[in-house]
């Protein structure tokens, strides 16, 4: 009997759909063509120069050339508790942080410490393309709550009753919202909280973008907002976005002290520690205090409001207002089936590949995060970038027929 090469978990998982138009539009750029994209999630400053002189000390500090705990370095958890607590209100002992590989390792650990096989997790679409593998790696059962641009894709709990079975042991709940930029209001946050807790189940909530809100939207966590959660709900986080720390790969897991333990056995055996520099370079960020993070934030909210605005002046293309992260996510069903070109895309996959290859800009097509239909664009890209790109597709897409 032939056996296949590759194990049928392993085959199941899909390419990071946000990195592969990411990879693409770099491959033509690099062949000559002016490729601008729109599809990765990283902002265009570098890391604060405190942030890497502490990277450049901890090179020359032979403690950092040798292992360290797997759970992270003693100083730096005891950091992030810090910074947790003021920047969210949750209050957490040092002992209920690990620190891991990004923020996709945590994601990982997270659902594989929680979820047995045919556990169901209630998840919001669209969704950021990593929590539905992650889910899936665990044996979980992925169950998509869908949202639309009508409600500022935000999702209600009386949807999300709908959806609760008795097989649902998780909710995703993500605010500030990547691919949306949907934010929750407190009540709102407060309100899914409670019914969460009513019903027993436990919450992983991804509060990467917190720092990242606009206009009158306010982040909330939902661990501080509804304390009956305490002992059931998980907080991911990292440096990458708010600290421009994409490639440092720093992030981390709060939670309950034995699914904290449980996660770091997982992470003793897959990777052991985080590198060392790193890990240091993450501890002057979360440190520190957040004046580089505003000047970022400041720059965000003016290309947040340029690009809506163009995205709205093209017919056929509708987009609601982020309120934080920094993505728009337009809806594009209006165009779908039209002329463009002598072509006549039927998805928001064709209509991607047909804007990459005649006005070479890269985009993330809705299919990608669980709703068709749409397109992701970031606005983490410099302000000429940004203008001329979408000038480009607004131009291509004017000719639909």
């Amino acid at each position: 009997m032939t056996r296949p090469r590759i194990s049928a978990r392993i085959s199941a998982i899909s390419e990071s759909a946000t990195l592969a138009v990411d990879a693409k539009a770099k491959a033509m750029k690099a062949a000559g063509r002016p490729v601008i994209g729109f599809g990765a999630g990283e902002p265009d400053f570098p890391t604060p120069d405190y942030i890497v002189e502490a990277a450049v000390e901890a090179c020359r500090n032979p403690r950092f050339h040798k292992y360290t705990p797997a759970g992270g370095l003693p100083e730096l958890k005891e950091a992030i508790a810090a910074k947790t607590k003021r920047d969210s209100g949750f209050e957490v002992e040092p002992s209920q942080v690990l620190v891991t590989n990004g923020g996709k390792q945590a994601v990982y650990e997270a659902f594989a410490t929680l979820l047995d096989p045919g556990d169901e997790v209630l998840v919001p679409a669209p969704y950021w393309t990593t929590y539905p593998e992650a889910i899936k790696l665990a044996g979980g059962v992925q169950v998509d709550v869908v949202t639309d641009e009508s409600t500022g894709y935000l999702a209600s709990v009386d949807q999300l009753e709908e959806r609760l079975t008795e097989r649902t042991k998780a909710l995703l709940f993500v605010s500030p919202s990547n691919p949306t930029g949907a934010v929750y209001s407190p009540d709102q946050v407060a309100e899914i909280g409670r019914w969460a807790a009513e019903k027993g189940l436990w919450v992983v909530t991804d509060e990467i973008y917190e720092h990242l809100v606009y206009g009158d939207a306010k982040f909330s966590s939902i661990a501080t907002l509804v304390p009956e959660l305490r002992d059931r709900v998980v907080v991911l986080n990292g440096v990458a976005k708010t600290y421009a720390m994409t490639g440092w790969r720093v992030g981390w897991l709060i939670g309950p002290k034995d699914v904290v333990k449980a996660a770091t056995n997982l992470q003793s055996h897959a990777t052991s520690n985080v590198c060392n520099v790193a890990q240091a370079a993450a501890l002057a960020a979360v440190s520190g205090d957040l004046s580089a993070v505003e000047r970022m934030r400041e720059a965000f909210d003016r290309r947040r409001r340029t690009m809506v605005r163009m995205l709205n002046e093209i017919p056929g293309v509708v987009c609601p207002e982020p309120k934080g992260a920094f993505y728009a996510y337009p809806s594009v069903k209006a165009l779908l089936g039209k002329e463009i070109r002598g072509r006549r895309p039927q998805t928001t996959t064709e209509l991607a590949e047909l804007i990459l290859e005649e006005a070479e800009v890269a985009l993330v097509p809705g299919e990608a995060f669980g709703t068709p239909g749409y397109f992701r664009l970031s606005y983490a890209l410099g302000d000429e970038d940004l203008v001329e790109g979408v000038s480009r597709v607004a131009k291509l897409l004017a000719e639909a027929r």
